[in-house]
């Protein structure tokens, strides 16, 4: 059997990571692999990030658990950077990173020079759009190629073809969408004065833009006729849950959910139901049937309106929402299970938001579809039979009639 062969029959689900909670929730939600971002060069600055010795943690960690760390290094540093960068990369020489993304050359020389074994994946910033440029990146020890967002299915798999069987794959499949070309854009520098290229962006793609015409200052038009004004420039978020088999058939090997500045529910909600979706495809590829249950649940995240994206087509005025940026939120997180207690049969849960005695809520877990429990009764942790949780991480012990394992989750639809 090949390794090209090997690698059909698998895929990776990789998770993004933005802090500690973050990296175990996508791990044991389903995740094969994560990525994450240090305290300095990467580019999620917004995101909590992991300081030196967390990083050490964490990939004592996900050995332990069997999965894979890779370290996010893509910004494009200007010159004086490098000493700093230089210094950075030297304080985390000794810890066994899987791998590391990498957009910019002098990045990976840099890399190469302090960690001579140093794995590198290209990142998607570096705009891999044709199977030249990543056979050229191949040849200088690059492992994986992140694809960029505005290729093909087609393309990809002419990409895979043409790349030597040991180099992988690996491309988006859920999260926000860059107006900009694979996210090299330069709005957020002109218009805050923040570098998205330098980990900086304010989304000023995601902002309300009218048109002003110079001969008429202060008189505002709308772009379409819609007295709110446009989002000229909003994506829809990409989601692929349905189209697993295309991308595995393209020759994909990692794939990848985007969202380091997101929620531990959010990574929970979405990497739950991707592993769904997957393990059923990867069980019997011949008879697999798409299950619509699979995106009913990520849907109980955060999300925008969704698209396929590139991957079938230019996008066209249907794949932007002219009307809002805003997301839809129709479940709250509310609680995080912590332990039960065998003598009392009361489950420790610390609260995320608002809930109350009567609600009906449901609870998920790792490759655990979820199910629904009325809360009856619950305790302050005095022991004080309370009507509500409405304190912030409050912990409340609850009796359920099913009872949860430690690290389910907890949510409730809006409409109660």
């Amino acid at each position: 059997m090949t390794d090209k062969t090997i690698k059909k029959s698998k895929a990776e689900l990789l998770a993004p990571a933005g802090d500690m909670e973050k990296l175990k929730t996508a791990v044991n939600f389903g995740a094969d692999a994560v990525y994450f971002g240090g305290e300095m060069f990467s580019l999620r600055a917004g995101a909590g990030n992991l300081s030196v010795p967390e990083i050490e943690e964490a990939m004592d960690w996900l050995h332990e658990q069997g999965a894979k760390g890779y370290m996010t290094i893509n910004i494009y540093p200007h010159n004086d950077d490098i000493p700093l960068l230089r210094d950075y990369i030297g304080r985390i020489a000794h810890i066994p990173v899987d791998a590391f993304l990498v957009s910019d050359p002098g990045v990976m020389g840099l890399l190469r020079e302090q960690i001579p074994d140093a794995e590198i994946h290209l990142s998607t910033q570096a705009n891999t759009t044709n199977y030249m440029s990543a056979a050229f990146w191949a040849s200088m020890g690059v492992k994986r190629i992140v694809a960029a967002r505005e290729l093909s299915l087609e393309e990809l798999s002419i990409m895979r073809k043409n790349l030597p069987e040991d180099i992988e794959l690996e491309a988006f499949v859920h999260g926000a969408m860059c107006i900009s070309y694979s996210g090299r854009c330069l709005l957020s520098n002109f218009m805050a004065g923040r570098d998205a290229n330098r980990g900086a962006c304010t989304h000023p793609c995601r902002w309300k833009y009218s048109l002003v015409e110079e001969q008429r200052p202060g008189e505002y038009y709308p772009i379409e006729e819609d007295s709110r004004g446009s989002y000229i420039l909003n994506s829809r978020d990409l989601c692929m849950i349905d189209r697993l088999p295309d991308l595995i058939d393209a020759g994909i090997y990692s794939l990848k959910i985007e969202g380091r500045m997101k929620s531990m529910y959010y990574v929970a909600t979405v990497i739950s139901a991707y592993r769904a979706a997957l393990d059923a495809y990867l069980a019997d590829p011949e008879h697999y049937v798409y299950d619509p249950a699979y995106f009913d649940e990520l849907c109980k995240a955060s999300h925008r309106e969704f698209t396929h994206g590139f991957y079938y087509n230019k996008p066209t005025d249907k794949d932007q929402n002219y009307l809002t940026s805003e997301y839809t939120r129709d479940y709250s997180f509310v609680g995080l299970v912590r332990e039960t207690d065998p003598k009392t049969g009361l489950t420790t849960v610390e609260q995320r938001n608002k809930f109350s005695v009567g609600d009906t809520i449901e609870i998920f877990g790792p490759r655990t579809p979820y199910y629904e429990e009325v809360i009856t009764e619950m305790y302050n942790e005095e022991g004080e039979a309370v009507e509500s949780a409405p304190h912030p991480q409050q912990i409340l012990r609850i009796r359920f009639n099913r009872i949860p394992e430690d690290g389910f989750i907890m949510r409730k639809k809006k409409d109660q």
